[in-house]
């Protein structure tokens, strides 16, 4: 489980309901109890829930959770139910929303690359970059985890991954074999990840023997074609696909063989919808 604090709660909260819920206010219901339920409106995987549940708490509603992060669950599945005063739940209702039809859309679509990927590919994985919607990222990275993925790098200090902006500042941008010793001597508990921007460099990078290298932008043809000169040079190094995989066409890089395809889709895939209905205590 990915840890939000309170304080990253109340600033979900803030963002909305800082001055309190004006039309509520003027209708004078915020003392009647009350309850509100949150459906799913399509089937699907499901994320969000226990950072849901904990912010409706803060609300101080009494909060009962009907399904897990991480599930998928049929249409119309009810996925929350929250009891407490029409003020607290009318200032809760779109916080929460939002953030269930986001965490749902990230996780749902990142289940859905692997199963299409996985068709082909049994052992494929699928992981997510640090290019997240800027304030979303720990949202985001429970949502990648929910739906069955795995995150390329939450941060900078994480991994050691050499990219072309980096070794521009070397003395010779090119020589592979050094740069991969020196991160090794440098940081020698990390896998030593390299991009490649051509074939060409690919089949350069190679001998230097990093554990992985990313192929940024790579076709299914490309990496078909690379993928036996790796196995023959660099046994023990890993080729991951980056760059533009998506649901539309992760089936042809699983069908090349490449065990990791790493992708930003699934931040800015379609959110669900969430349902969400208020009602008086009778």
């Amino acid at each position: 489980m990915i840890y939000l604090s309170d304080a990253d709660l109340d600033r979900l909260l803030l963002e909305d309901i800082q001055y309190g819920d004006l039309t509520t206010r003027s209708l004078h219901i915020g003392q009647q109890e009350g309850r509100m339920t949150l459906t799913r409106k399509h089937g699907g995987t499901v994320s969000g829930i226990e950072v849901t549940r904990r912010l409706l708490q803060r609300l101080e509603l009494q909060v009962e959770s009907h399904v897990q992060d991480g599930s998928v669950v049929a249409e119309g599945t009810l996925l929350l139910t929250a009891v407490g005063k029409a003020s607290q739940l009318h200032q809760g209702w779109k916080v929460a929303q939002n953030i269930l039809e986001w965490c749902c859309g990230v996780a749902d679509y990142t289940h859905q690359l692997l199963v299409a990927g996985r068709a082909f590919s049994p052992t494929l994985q699928v992981a997510c970059t640090r290019k997240s919607i800027p304030g979303t990222k720990m949202l985001a990275v429970a949502a990648i985890l929910d739906g069955g993925g795995l995150i390329h790098r939450a941060g900078t200090a994480e991994t050691i991954l050499l990219f072309a902006n980096h070794r521009r500042f070397l003395a010779q941008p090119d020589d592979w074999v050094s740069h991969v010793a020196l991160l090794r001597n440098s940081a020698p508990e990390k896998a030593i990840v390299v991009e490649a921007e051509t074939p060409e460099e690919a089949l350069a990078i190679l001998p230097a023997r990093p554990d992985i290298i990313q192929l940024d932008k790579f076709s299914p043809a490309q990496i078909s074609a690379l993928l036996p000169q790796a196995k023959a040079y660099a046994p023990f190094c890993h080729l991951a696909a980056t760059g533009g995989v998506t649901t539309a066409n992760i089936a042809e890089y699983a069908a090349t063989g490449i065990d990791l395809v790493i992708t930003s889709a699934p931040y800015y895939s379609q959110p669900a919808d969430i349902k969400v209905r208020l009602f008086p205590n009778n």
